[in-house]
């Protein structure tokens, strides 16, 4: 195949395009319903019935020509107008369309999202019912979209990795429900604006260096919102920014570019038929600037965007209408007579209206079923109370409600048993049993699915303790680490690790060590600095089946992962509600490190940004061993933060250390004690233990908890039980002032009701508000120590007794 430099694709009038006449009016037929449902859908967020609306109107003809060349086993991972591809490729009906841009709670009527995501953001079920995987190579298949611009790239460059790995792996050819030989395309799409994004560089390099077989396409209406080409790319162009991306010739490295007028079907179809086969067949990067775009209805129901584009401009955008032009192109080439396309626009916007109203019902009888059902109870309690004119009120104005969601019911419910406070009767009863159904009904319909409820949870897996004997082998933890990862990718061959510095030398810390040479390039391998989509080609082969364990090379540098980590991988099994997972293991390495960017421990911000995905802070890389054991048999996403500090320490390798397992969310009691409980975590253990011998030497009973994981946290509320005996609580964290130790303390005195226990005040011994300042010293003085612990333990006893525990300063 000759190669193809950048141009604008133009073909003879006359020239067939592989596609029948009765194809060519399917795609007709298809842009109209699409155009039609946006335009009803805006309507129906002037009329209050939907919250917000953003549709694909002016991209119709480009994405239909796009699904044409999309195949069984192909991944979509696009932004929130791909309306019409997605019913190009027969993902998405219009009464799913509706049913999303309602918010309708039902998986069936909503199936990308169960309603929990806004409209525009469109997925497929990779998973069944029990949470089992799905045959993707049967299906064409969609990731999860997310809001965040650009935030769809690193993923994508992991859905196309996959296929590298599926076709260069021979021990891989028996997962044929995932793909065919690595003969699958993962299609991107983004809107021109958000080219600016670093995470659109940062993918579109690290695709060229993977020769990977990602096609981009890049849907140019020239603005973003209302800022024009000229504030967003050099030159206004981005496949002219990218030209030094450009192969030259076949076989070297490099992208496919392509350059195609929005407007124009034949010459996309012709586009994406030559694009597609370049990308399948060769395992190269393709991008396609699908320029001379339009947005008729502006960027969403937020703005007008005649507020922004010239009187010109609107006429141009008028004038090249795709659909427009598409009809314009079906006539003169005597594909159909106006008479055929106008009665095929007539059955196209008859059936966006007829799914319309379809999705409308089905959404509003669940809730008016809700509503009936309120009332029907509200009003017997209301014959039996006191305040009877007072709740028949909220009963009048509950009914009043025309187009009701479920909120008002649960309030109305709770205004009546507030005014009823203090009745009882058997009718109040049967109201309060209703409100308890509902809010149980709609914990599951909003607040499921946070983290995996398959019967392949981590939190499933059997516990097996650590075997030692006399024999057992005392080594430095990393090679505890070393054997543990060798024993992980000769178990399973869909598991691999990738990271900077990971491959040749085995990781800075030596962790992987012989690894590659070992397994190979392709199981562990090397990848240059580019956190962000490191963990974004993680989250796409795990989509596809694979077990990836990325890397990060230090816990700081997490921050340039951080909105993937959140926006992306934490959400993907809740916004799709348990319709997508993808178990990538993060692993990185941190808390007593040197110097203000390699001190950080910021836990707080990772609890707080990640739930979604289990947090595991192991003591030492035996426990760390543990975890990945579970972790691998499991089907949600981790990370691990090792421990810096510990990779020289001597340590004992379980006699089983292929099979044992830490389960996740059960403390370890390190020590025994009966006047304090000091909980703790990761490297602080050490410091912690070491202070609480010095403690009774001073005759202080100091007992330890090791949390293991922070997400989950104590599940069987194992600390509470300390605290009963002690009577006395302190945290001891390596993050700042109310991170992790806050999260800590709201769970032991909330969640677990460790509060009526305390006989002292509890206390936090925490990092100071500041990064560490660089040299031991340093450490000393910004971090948690020995002293600290001591200290504050000891300080908590002296106020309890002052004369057996005189002021020791």
């Amino acid at each position: 195949m000759s190669i193809l430099n950048s141009f604008i694709v133009t073909v003879a009038k006359k020239l067939k395009i592989g596609l029948s006449e009765e194809q060519i009016l399917q795609d007709f037929e298809t842009a109209i319903a699409s155009r039609e449902a946006s335009l009803i859908g805006r309507k129906e967020v002037f009329s209050g019935k939907a919250k917000f609306g953003i549709f694909g109107d002016g991209k119709e003809v480009a994405q239909l020509a796009m699904a044409r060349a999309f195949k069984n086993g192909d991944f979509r991972s696009g932004y929130y107008r791909d309306q019409t591809f997605m019913l190009g490729i027969g993902q998405l009906t219009l009464d799913a369309y509706f049913a999303q841009l309602y918010a309708h709670t039902d998986v069936v009527a909503e199936p990308a999202s169960a309603g929990r995501m806004m409209n525009g953001h469109f997925a497929n079920r990779l998973l069944d019912d029990q949470g089992n995987w799905l045959p993707q190579t049967e299906m064409k298949n969609s990731s999860s979209d997310i809001s965040p611009t650009a935030g769809q790239m690193p993923r994508l460059v992991g859905l196309a990795y996959a296929s590298k790995l599926y076709r260069d792996n021979p021990a891989l050819k028996e997962y044929t429900n995932f793909s065919k030989g690595g003969n699958e395309i993962a299609w991107g799409t983004i809107g021109n604006a958000s080219t600016s994004e670093g995470l659109f560089y940062e993918a579109i390099n690290a695709a060229g260096v993977l020769k990977v077989p990602m096609l981009m396409s890049i849907w140019d209406d020239e603005y973003g919102i209302s800022v024009p080409k000229e504030y967003h790319t050099t030159k206004g162009s981005i496949s002219e920014v990218l030209k030094g991306f450009q192969r030259d010739t076949q076989g070297e490295q490099g992208y496919e570019i392509f350059k195609v007028r929005g407007w124009d079907y034949q010459a996309l179809v012709d586009t994406y038929e030559r694009a597609a086969e370049v990308c399948r067949t060769e395992h190269v990067p393709v991008l396609v600037h699908v320029v001379e775009m339009t947005q008729p209805q502006g960027h969403s129901t937020s703005g007008s965007h005649e507020r922004y584009k010239t009187k010109e401009r609107l006429e141009w955008e008028a004038e090249y209408d795709c659909i427009k032009q598409m009809r314009a192109w079906l006539l003169e080439q005597e594909i159909a007579t106006e008479e055929q396309l106008d009665e095929i626009e007539d059955r196209a916007k008859q059936t966006a209206k007829t799914a319309r109203k379809a999705a409308w019902d089905a959404f509003t009888a669940p809730i008016k079923q809700d509503q009936n059902a309120a009332v029907m109870y509200l009003q017997k309690a209301a014959e039996k109370s006191a305040q009877q004119d007072a709740v028949m009120a909220i009963v009048k104005e509950l009914k009043a409600e025309l187009n009701p969601i479920r909120k008002n019911s649960i309030t109305a419910v709770k205004q009546a048993l507030r005014i009823m406070r203090g009745e009882s009767t058997p009718e109040k009863t049967e109201l309060l049993g209703w409100l308890n159904r509902a809010l149980a009904a709609n914990e599951e319909r909003y607040s499921s699915h946070v983290i995996s409820e398959s019967a392949e949870s981590p939190l499933k897996v059997p516990h097996i303790p650590a075997v030692y004997s006399d024999d057992s082998q005392q080594m430095e933890g990393f090679r505890v680490l070393q054997h543990c990862f060798d024993n992980l990718l000769e178990q399973d061959p869909r598991v691999f690790a990738f990271g900077e510095d990971l491959g040749k030398i085995g990781g800075v810390n030596q962790g992987m060590a012989g690894l590659q040479e070992k397994h190979g390039l392709l199981r562990v391998t090397d990848t240059g600095i580019r956190e962000a989509t490191i963990l974004g080609q993680g989250i796409g082969a795990a989509l596809r089946g694979l077990r990836p364990i990325a890397e990060i090379q230090y816990l700081d540098y997490l921050l340039y992962a951080l909105q993937i980590m959140s926006d992306d991988l934490a959400t993907l099994q809740y916004r799709t509600k348990g319709g997508q997972k993808a178990p990538v293991i993060i692993r990185t390495r941190g808390h007593r490190l040197e110097g203000v960017w390699h001190t950080g421990s910021p836990m707080g911000m990772i609890l707080h940004s990640l739930r979604g995905i289990h947090i595991c802070v192991p003591r030492n890389t035996v426990q760390a061993t543990g975890m990945y054991n579970t972790l691998m048999q499991g089907d949600d996403p981790a990370l691990v933060v090792e421990c810096l500090n510990g990779y020289r320490l001597k340590e004992t390798l379980p006699d089983n250390y292929r099979e044992f397992t830490v389960p996740l969310g059960q403390p370890e009691v390190l020590r025994e004690g009966t006047d304090v409980t000091v909980v703790t975590y990761g490297s602080m253990c050490r410091i912690v233990m070491n202070a609480a011998e010095q403690l009774a030497e001073l005759g202080i009973s100091v007992e330890v908890i090791d949390a293991q994981t922070l997400l989950p946290f104590d599940l069987n509320h194992r600390i509470v039980e300390s605290v009963k005996k002690t009577n006395r609580l302190v945290v001891a964290d390596e993050d700042v002032p109310g991170g992790a130790s806050a999260f800590i303390l709201q769970h032991v005195l909330e969640t677990q009701g460790g509060y009526y226990h305390l006989d002292s005040q509890p206390i936090t011994i925490t990092a100071k508000e500041h990064r560490a300042a660089y040299s031991s010293d340093g450490d000393y003085f910004s971090k948690p120590t020995e002293d600290a612990i001591l200290d504050g333990v000891y300080g908590m006893m002296h106020e309890v007794n002052p004369q057996q525990f005189p002021a020791l300063y």
